[in-house]
């Protein structure tokens, strides 16, 4: 068996070495049809489309996208022609929602972001894998939380309108994926709908926030402060919106150790039973470092500036910060 897979997926080598004959690594981007037309399977990032453009003609049976996201497979081609598909739903959950504890922490200590309100207001879009867990970070941070899921109208707990979440939250942040119904869902008109000029943070995909829109609301000042993870355009990324956003960072929310070996996992145990190899041992994620300073503060695990400072200071660096990220870890364990 020959598997072609993204070279950025990390942990997955040793693996893969047991369950294959061939396995090829190769950057995402890259990927062509002269190194999938005898492979078997196909293990990628958001980096390869995986269509007819790449797959016609090849023996690919099955394809695994190690991210949430799926909307660089072509579905409808790779169903109909009998290719198996899975992505990792839920695999980075964690990740992102540390990401936005992360955020909120530094927007507590922030002297320079005033509001009048005693207790913040943080807003939901989408109330997911990820939204859920980023609503616990809110509660246990003593927030007054508010959830609006518009793709699937779920009335889970403090669901609201948009209309309301849009009038009444401090802090708006997104987590839906980009599809027809959540395409530039924030727009101009759901800007000029805020009421307390919020900080807006994006950290599901960049079509989600119109940046043009979200770049008058900031010059207006409907909104305060913006955090940008996902752009329009990676990784050709705005440079006025970057130079604007009080955090912004190169797609990589979802970056923990924890979220990756999660993914691999889950690609490993859907590899295995499409072609009926064992399972091997699960893949753990390496342990900090045994002098790792930790008073229990958790922006000592993780703090989101650090990651923007560098993006800002060279933006040109995209996708090499992206691909070379130094995976952290969730939780204190070593």
């Amino acid at each position: 068996m020959k598997i072609v897979v993204d070279d950025k997926i990390p942990y997955i080598r040793e693996t893969l070495a047991k369950l294959a004959d061939k396995v090829v690594y190769l950057n995402g981007s890259e990927i062509g049809p002269e190194h999938v037309h005898d492979a078997d399977a196909l293990i990628v990032r958001t980096r390869t489309k995986c269509d007819a453009q790449l797959l016609q003609n090849s023996k690919v049976q099955f394809v695994a996208t190690a991210t949430i996201g799926f909307d660089h497979l072509d579905i409808p081609w790779l169903e109909q022609h009998g290719i198996v598909w899975t992505n990792c739903p839920g695999c980075n959950s964690g990740s992102v929602a540390q990401y936005v504890e992360s955020v909120l922490l530094l927007l507590m200590e922030n002297k320079e972001w005033k509001t009048e309100n005693s207790q913040l207001t943080l807003g939901v879009v989408g109330c997911g894998h990820v939204g859920s867990k980023v609503c616990r970070v809110g509660e246990r941070l003593g927030m007054r939380v508010l959830v609006n899921d518009p793709p699937l109208e779920v009335k889970c707990r403090h669901f609201v309108s948009l209309e309301t979440l849009a009038q009444e939250a401090d802090i708006i942040t997104f987590h839906v994926p980009l599809n027809d119904t959540t395409h530039y869902l924030a727009d101009e008109a759901f800007f000029r709908r805020l009421q307390r000029r919020p900080v807006i943070i994006n950290s599901s995909r960049g079509g989600v926030v119109d940046e043009r829109a979200l770049l008058q609301a900031l010059t207006e000042g409907l909104v305060s402060l913006a955090v940008i993870d996902t752009w329009e355009n990676e990784p050709n990324i705005s440079r006025t919106l970057l130079n604007k956003s009080y955090i912004g960072t190169p797609h990589i929310a979802g970056y923990s150790a924890d979220g990756k070996t999660n993914a691999d996992n889950m690609v490993i145990e859907a590899l295995c039973h499409h072609f009926s190899l064992p399972l091997p041992a699960r893949i753990e994620p390496p342990k900090l470092p045994t002098n790792f300073p930790y008073t229990g503060n958790p922006l000592e695990l993780y703090n989101a500036m650090d990651d923007s400072q560098k993006l800002k200071d060279h933006p040109e660096l995209f996708e090499e910060l992206r691909g070379n990220y130094p995976l952290r870890r969730e939780k204190f364990d070593r």
